[in-house]
């Protein structure tokens, strides 16, 4: 009898050891609490079926990103609707029941992404704000409160910065350091910009004014790449480290974004995300190499160089293939998941591979180790646990997510590992898998602990905040300046003297924006031999009127923005226009814009001329708040439109005209209970304008605003002349 009570006590006490969590925090970024793709739960789940084992919930979701987990909320990007309701979505779910919280859907314009594309990249969580952050496949960046899915603010990166994006669909997702949120992503813009580069952002996490921007590369192979930066502390500097669209791996400091190191690895753009364990970068591609023949590779860097460090600062690399799935760092070991779903186990200190295992057939998401295994995606709809044994892997269970037609569902994203819970998100749903006896519990995480940076030193830099903005004409803006040493360590910051050659009024960092036509230029503060730039562009209220006749042949207005190296003024007989003729890289298609992006309700209009080169006929029009207007060369047609690729309500009419020939177009956006009414007209120039519309078309699920702007498609020269863009009211 003593003997059967004592057994009894052991299964209870088994029973509440099995319950209680050992650990259970937040995964608030895609890459876990300290974004090396590890975590310290313990008693995870070994097995799981589609069936119901270990399933606790499962919601109707699509997307390809990875969830993040904060303050007992599952958030990610996808995508949602059908035809003309497509658009992308950012969602956030009860981490225990799986009940929807809130949606945010938005659309998708000016951009060549598929459809099957959208969403790509992560959200990610600030626990100290409380926010979710997410970059759209278009260009919209967006600060949601993840309590209430309110946004705080957004950014229009296209707009603003002339966001580079790509049919690829590759899409950054950001970074959380201290105050301010990172991201990446390509542009061109205008002046020290206007050459196109992957650059890094930071912005300020609350309010979304930018700190600073650093271009390390000077070329660029990818316009759209996924790496999303870490961040490290060496030699007393804290670095962002990130892969680049020119095909290195770069150090810039998180405070300034002054480049420290550079390290050149492939010919094409890097879309591995580095780990780092403090000394050394690890990180990999797919692509060729600049100093091999061998396609990929996986590297380590040592961290503590300055300059280009490709030669001298390599301490392995290994010949495997990996060029979407980041690596986990665990306990001295990097796991690295190759484009063939094949699992690679690495000592990280000499790079010698320890053992391999099969999981699948495509590679495309992260490993995350946690509680002795490794959870990794396979895009074929494969969820699988890998044991983690010294000498060997062992696959412990593997199962298929199907879409309802029987489909093997796409997975692009990893798991994400939370309050004793894994959560993931396919095309089919969005998933949570874990013990359903074991008590659920939310704790914070914590933030990766970095080395103290020493005492600061002397004031070597000065950073005027913003430091690129838009300003309305007789708005005033209140810069601000912030100090730091040579190691990019804050200090206090000295007396300022501030100049500007802007028109307008300048006192003590307070810029007012005077009543005239569009410009843009330089605030800059002063201090000693120190000073430091903010850009300004000042974009007028409506009435916009451009005939380019105050513009050199050869250059652009000024505040342009977004592909302005294709758009430039010529003289063609006599009279001053707008041209865009063929690109040199066989890319004909370009848009640019010449208003604000919180423009909404009015008209533009102007002549346009196409010409035709043998076949090679081109297209020409104008953009309206995110919708397009073209004449369509080899169709013949008048085309509207609001998302390339997918031709999103599109709608087109016969519209025969002779190339080389000037016509008048004119298009009307109006806001209209809840709709969008896009409506368009075609003459020739200098006959009367006909009463009636040529083509009107309907959004259900309407743009509200949106920069006007130009659009062409330039196999062969096309011009634009005597822009006016009115208000409707």
């Amino acid at each position: 009898m003593r003997i059967a009570v004592t057994s009894i006590i052991g299964l209870v006490l088994a029973a509440l050891v099995c319950t209680v969590p050992a650990s259970a925090e937040d995964w608030p970024a895609w890459r876990g609490p300290a974004h090396d793709g590890t975590s310290k739960e313990t008693g995870l789940i070994s097995s799981w079926s589609p069936e119901g084992e270990n399933l606790v919930w499962r919601q109707d979701f699509v997307g390809r990103s990875t969830p993040v987990v904060l303050d007992g909320r599952v958030c990610a990007s996808g995508r949602s609707g059908e035809g003309i309701t497509r658009q992308e979505m950012v969602a956030c779910f009860d981490a225990e029941t799986g009940a929807k919280l809130w949606e945010y859907k938005f659309n998708v314009y000016h951009t060549s992404v598929p459809w099957n594309r959208v969403g790509w990249g992560s959200v990610t969580g600030d626990p100290e704000t409380g926010y979710v952050y997410h970059q759209g496949v278009g260009g919209w960046f967006h600060c949601f409160d993840s309590r209430t899915g309110e946004i705080v603010w957004k950014r229009s990166f296209l707009e603003e910065y002339g966001f580079m994006e790509g049919y690829g669909g590759r899409t950054q997702t950001a970074l959380i350091d201290e105050d301010r949120v990172i991201i990446t992503f390509s542009n061109t813009s205008w002046g020290p910009e206007g050459r196109p580069l992957h650059r890094i952002r930071a912005f300020d996490k609350r309010t979304g004014e930018q700190f600073w921007v650093s271009s390390p590369a000077d070329s660029q192979a990818d316009k759209n790449t996924q790496s999303t930066p870490n961040v490290m502390v060496v030699d007393g500097q804290r670095l962002i480290v990130a892969g680049n669209g020119g095909g290195g791996i770069y150090a810039v400091q998180a405070r300034t974004g002054v480049p420290v190191w550079g390290f050149q690895l492939s010919k094409r753009g890097i879309n591995v995300s580095v780990v780092t364990d403090g000394k050394r970068v690890y990180g990999g591609h797919s692509e060729e190499n600049v100093d091999e023949a061998q396609m990929g590779r996986v590297v380590a860097i040592d961290a503590d160089g300055t300059g280009d460090v490709t030669a001298s600062k390599e301490a392995w690399r290994l010949p495997i293939g990996s060029g979407y799935p980041s690596p986990a760092l665990h306990n001295g070991r990097l796991y690295v998941a190759d484009n063939s779903a094949n699992l690679h186990a690495i000592d990280a200190q000499s790079g010698k591979q320890i053992w391999e295992v099969n999981y699948g057939r495509v590679g495309k998401a992260s490993p995350v180790v946690a509680d002795g295994k490794i959870y990794v995606t396979e895009v074929n709809g494969r969820v699988v646990i890998i044991e983690l044994g010294e000498t060997e892997g062992k696959i412990l269970d593997a199962d298929v997510v199907k879409t309802p037609d029987g489909r093997d569902a796409e997975i692009y994203g990893s798991v994400a590992i939370a309050y004793g819970r894994i959560y993931f998100a396919t095309e089919e749903g969005i998933y949570c898998l874990g013990d359903k006896n074991r008590e659920f519990s939310v704790t914070a995480s914590e933030a990766p602990a970095l080395p103290d940076e020493g005492t600061p030193g002397p004031v070597a830099r000065l950073q005027v905040i913003p430091g690129d903005l838009i300003v309305h004409p007789g708005s005033t803006v209140d810069f601000r300046v912030r100090a730091f040493d040579a190691k990019g360590r804050e200090v206090t910051a000295p007396a300022v003297e501030w100049a500007t050659a802007l028109e307008g009024e300048l006192a003590n960092g307070q810029y007012t924006a005077p009543f005239r036509s569009s410009f843009s230029g330089l605030v800059t503060a002063k201090a000693g031999d120190l000073s430091a730039n903010a850009r300004v562009r000042v974009l007028q209220n409506l009435p916009i009127l451009e005939d380019f006749e105050g513009v050199d042949p050869g250059g652009r207005p000024n505040y342009e923005m977004a592909y302005g190296a294709r758009f430039e003024v010529e003289d063609l007989d006599g009279n001053h226009v707008m041209a865009k003729g063929p690109s040199p890289i066989k890319i004909h298609r370009h848009i640019t814009f010449l208003g604000r992006p919180d423009l909404s309700d009015y008209t533009v209009q102007g002549d346009v001329m196409a010409t035709r080169d043998g076949r090679k006929a081109g297209d020409i029009g104008f953009i309206n708040s995110g919708y397009t207007m073209e004449l369509l060369g080899a169709y013949q047609m008048i085309q509207v439109r609001s998302w390339q690729s997918e031709l999103r309500m599109m709608q087109q009419i016969d519209f025969p005209f002779e190339f080389g020939a000037w016509y008048t177009m004119k298009m009307r956006v109006e806001q209209q209970d809840g709709k969008a009414i896009i409506k368009g007209k075609v003459w020739p120039k200098g006959e009367a304008e006909p009463d009636a519309w040529s083509i009107t078309v309907e959004d259900p699920l309407p743009i509200e605003q949106g920069a006007p702007g130009l659009s062409g498609f330039s196999p062969a020269p096309i011009y634009y002349d005597n822009i006016s863009i009115t208000s409707n009211r």
